[in-house]
């Protein structure tokens, strides 16, 4: 498709109403940008994906196909900030949506919690005030400690006393915040030890040690 001209081709029809066809256009690209060449190409519409997919419909079939192909995109570090700007809104996704919808989403931030130079856009992001309640007994598992992935990383590729004077530059709503208040509210947050599953229990352990050895050591307060 690429050596015939097709990318743009198929690219085209990402404009169209019709969810049916966006939805399978999207797939088409999804599937062409497991190639490191393709994804050079295709890295000129990840603009476009990224408004389609944040505006589409939530859970919708268009939005989850718009999302695998910017987890596809962005895989390796090349294109990654790109998304800087829409990482506030994966959140709002990730925090809205259905449980597809959130497993989908943290795939696409995972990708970008694994590079460091990714660590200050993710923690400058504005989070919705309702991420903390995903830690109930309600919520999936798998979801809580896919997220707490994501927190270890950021944390561990965060070279925290080398920005310790821009550290104040994180505004009130982000996710260093929450981090913050994350932190604040051990007690609340492991108090989920008497229903909650035990590998969720010892994860929510290891990394409030984590926060307050790297990113608020006491020392700070």
């Amino acid at each position: 498709i690429r050596d015939l001209g097709g990318l743009p081709i198929v690219a085209k029809i990402l404009n169209t109403r019709d969810p049916i066809v966006k939805e399978k256009a999207l797939i088409v690209l999804n599937n062409l940008s497991v190639n490191a060449e393709n994804q050079r190409r295709l890295k000129i519409y990840m603009n476009q994906v990224c408004d389609d997919t944040i505006t589409s419909r939530l859970n919708s079939s268009v939005q989850l196909a718009g999302l695998r192909l910017l987890t596809n995109m962005t895989v390796t570090n090349e294109y990654q900030h790109m998304l800087a700007n829409s990482i506030s809104d994966f959140f709002r996704l990730f925090s809205a949506g259905n449980e597809e919808t959130k497993f989908q989403v943290l795939k696409l931030l995972l990708n970008l919690a694994e590079n460091p130079a990714m660590s200050r856009e993710l923690l400058r992001a504005q989070v919705p005030s309702s991420l903390g309640s995903l830690f109930n007994k309600k919520e999936n598992k798998e979801v809580i400690l896919k997220l707490l992935v994501i927190f270890e990383n950021i944390n561990d590729n965060f070279k925290w006393q080398e920005n310790e004077p821009t550290q104040n530059q994180f505004s009130e709503g982000s996710l260093f915040s929450f981090l913050k208040e994350f932190q604040a509210c051990a007690d609340k947050i492991l108090g989920i030890e008497s229903h909650h599953d035990f590998l969720v229990k010892v994860k929510v352990g290891k990394f409030m040690a984590k926060l307050a050895e790297h990113m608020f050591p006491k020392s700070q307060e």
